[in-house]
């Protein structure tokens, strides 16, 4: 073991300086390219005009989501041990995902609606439990007006999910 200073500074300070200093740059501009990212995808669902609080949302867990990357990335150039950070992002993903089923199945009964056009804004429809004139379809559900003169929204995979029975155009 050399412990002379210039032994010191190669075996110790020359290999963690140029790792802490990687992992420094990988970290900000990682960063950087994050926000980026976020800001560019957030200006183009603004463009496409999804609801401003759509919008922030979506900027947000990009920009989290690239973040923890980028964080785990700089700690794995210094050397720390990352399968557990990464199976532990996973897990939380998968979590993610069970909770938004339902919101995705929605999404993709609205798609199919949308693609395939069984029925139409002002058409008479008697779908999910429910008759009434068409007056919306969104992404993720569908606006009814009763003849009783109540607005009824219906999930679009309980629409897609039963029969659909168009009575005429109002």
């Amino acid at each position: 073991m050399d412990l002379t200073v210039n032994g010191i500074y190669q075996q110790y300070i020359l290999p963690w300086g140029l790792k802490i200093f990687a992992a420094l740059a990988i970290f900000i501009i990682g960063k950087w390219v994050a926000r980026l990212i976020s800001v560019l995808a957030g200006r183009a669902m603004a463009t496409a005009k999804m609801s401003p609080s759509l919008v922030t949302f979506g900027t947000h867990v990009i920009y989290y989501a690239l973040w923890i990357m980028v964080a785990i990335a700089a700690l794995n150039k210094l050397g720390v041990e990352t399968t557990s950070f990464v199976a532990l992002v996973g897990a939380a993903g998968l979590a993610v995902g069970l909770a938004l089923q339902g919101a995705l199945s929605n999404f993709a009964a609205g798609v199919m609606v949308l693609i395939f056009q069984p029925f139409g804004i002002g058409d008479e429809i008697e779908a999910g439990g429910t008759v009434g004139v068409v007056k919306e379809i969104q992404m993720f559900n569908t606006v009814f007006h009763t003849a009783d003169g109540r607005m009824v929204i219906v999930p679009n995979a309980k629409i897609t999910a039963d029969k659909i029975t168009i009575n005429k155009k109002a």
